[in-house]
């Protein structure tokens, strides 16, 4: 595939330039391998000196699926794709990624399926906001290497949007907070832990409504943490429902933790757009809110 860039002012380098753009060292290495570089249309070398005005273009080798990974066939619900992105709705209880559990029908497995079935150019799917098992919801997917790492500057810039819905059990006092606690590895268990030898953590939310044993908020992240949301709430003695490893509740058939990635908004690094996705709330959800609202 191809991508093209104009030169506004000048660069002391092609790799700078290219850098400038968010082509990674590793993706330039590759470029130099496997692909092709032009400037105005021609072939060049790394070495070539650009001129403002002159319009560089990458050719990207194209990413073949590895044979390792199986494929299946079972089909995802597609939010949005482009030829650099793909949003998808991901269900509750399927793995994102292949692991000692389950190597055969992950959202891997199935988007390798789905790109297999349309002949895509590239396909590696390059997993940008990780869900938990039991987690619903959108979930962003970069299409080569040069999104993913154009789409990880933007995380690590803040410049993604991220929110889910919880319903966490007891009542809140507060209509909105903010939970800025580290957290670090139980070393006792597979949970997270609030800690101060931990990596910063902060979550941001606000009251959406509250019932006598329960209270539904909608959360913000502004950072990315393994399971950030479940362990803040439960450190402040509010697991979420249905969320079995950090002590919350069952409750009205709710047997897994009630969370829920509703949206997700950035701004496209290739073409300045908005982009904004988001997820209703699967059945599970509307079956316990309706009942926590009937009690």
């Amino acid at each position: 595939m191809e991508l093209s860039w104009q030169v506004t002012r000048s660069v002391t380098s092609l790799k700078r330039f290219l850098n400038q753009q968010g082509v990674s060292h590793r993706v330039f290495s590759d470029l130099k391998r496997d692909g092709s570089i032009k400037v105005n249309g021609q072939m060049v070398t790394p070495a070539v000196d650009l001129q403002v005005g002159d319009t560089v273009t990458v050719v990207l080798p194209a990413e073949s699926a590895d044979p390792a990974v199986a494929t299946s066939q079972t089909p995802i619900t597609v939010l949005f794709e482009n030829r650099d992105w793909l949003v998808v709705d991901k269900p509750a209880g399927l793995n994102v990624v292949p692991g000692p559990a389950n190597r055969t029908d992950t959202l891997v497995n199935r988007i390798k399926g789905h790109w297999l079935a349309e002949n895509a150019e590239n396909q590696v799917p390059h997993i940008l906001t990780r869900l938990d098992r039991f987690t619903s919801g959108v979930v962003w997917v970069a299409r080569y290497r040069l999104a993913n790492s154009l789409a990880s500057q933007l995380q690590a810039a803040h410049q993604v949007d991220k929110r889910y819905l919880a319903v966490v059990s007891g009542q809140l006092t507060d209509d909105h907070g903010l939970i800025d606690a580290p957290l670090a590895s139980d070393p006792a268990g597979y949970n997270q832990m609030v800690s101060p030898a931990g990596k910063p953590a902060k979550t941001e939310y606000w009251v959406v409504q509250r019932w006598a044993n329960a209270t539904l908020v909608r959360v913000k992240l502004h950072t990315g943490r393994t399971h950030q949301i479940r362990a803040h709430f439960a450190s402040l003695d509010h697991p979420l429902i249905g969320d079995e490893l950090y002590g919350g509740p069952q409750l009205h058939g709710m047997t897994r933790q009630a969370l829920h990635a509703q949206s997700l908004a950035f701004t496209d690094p290739f073409t300045g757009d908005a982009r904004q996705f988001s997820s209703e709330p699967p059945a599970d959800w509307q079956r316990l809110l309706r009942s926590l609202s009937e009690e």
